[in-house]
């Protein structure tokens, strides 16, 4: 087993006291000694405490997609396939201490002028609502009806993970399940 980068210790690091601890309370010594690296290791690959958050950010969208392509993947159709979103947002509120989504959480925790990390928080939504999209135009749905349809399943999504962050519970999402299965006339 290889051993694990100085960089990735220290995103790794950062990762769970980020998510655990929240950005602002999680200083840059905090970081390094969770790491075990040096603030000389850590500025070879690292600008700035924004900087390790959007390598963070980065690494959880890249995870999180690779994941919701892999749970989705033996559905037939696209509506089918958004609806299983909700079912992998469900499984991994489960089966990880769940403390909200790591984006939505860490936009709530920043500071102003750390443009950077809303732009990575950015990207990932916008590719996330994109991936919903996506899938329903694979049921010939036209342009514009899929534009509406997934901001729709979107906000639904987004207050669904929210709300089982704030009651502890998944009920949320299933609440979303089934009106996102209204919305599709299923």
């Amino acid at each position: 087993m290889a051993k694990e980068s100085v960089k990735d210790r220290i995103i790794s690091a950062a990762s769970d006291l980020f998510y655990i601890d929240g950005y602002n309370q999680t200083g840059i010594n905090k970081i390094l000694e969770v790491a075990q690296v040096s603030k000389d290791s850590m500025y070879r690959h690292f600008r700035s405490k924004e900087a390790i958050a959007v390598a963070y950010l980065e690494k959880r969208h890249w995870l999180f997609m690779q994941a919701l392509e892999e749970f989705v993947v033996n559905e037939k159709d696209g509506n089918d396939k958004v609806l299983a979103v909700f079912d992998c947002i469900e499984y991994y509120i489960g089966k990880f201490e769940f403390r909200g989504c790591g984006f939505q959480n860490i936009i709530t925790d920043l500071p102003k002028g750390q443009d950077s990390i809303v732009e990575a928080v950015r990207i990932h939504i916008n590719d996330f609502h994109l991936f919903i999209y996506n899938e329903l135009k694979k049921n010939a749905i036209a342009d514009n009806k899929a534009k509406e349809l997934s901001a729709e399943i979107f906000v639904l999504l987004e207050g669904a993970l929210i709300l089982s962050q704030i009651q502890k519970s998944t009920a949320p999402i299933n609440v979303g399940k089934r009106a996102c299965r209204k919305i599709l006339n299923m």
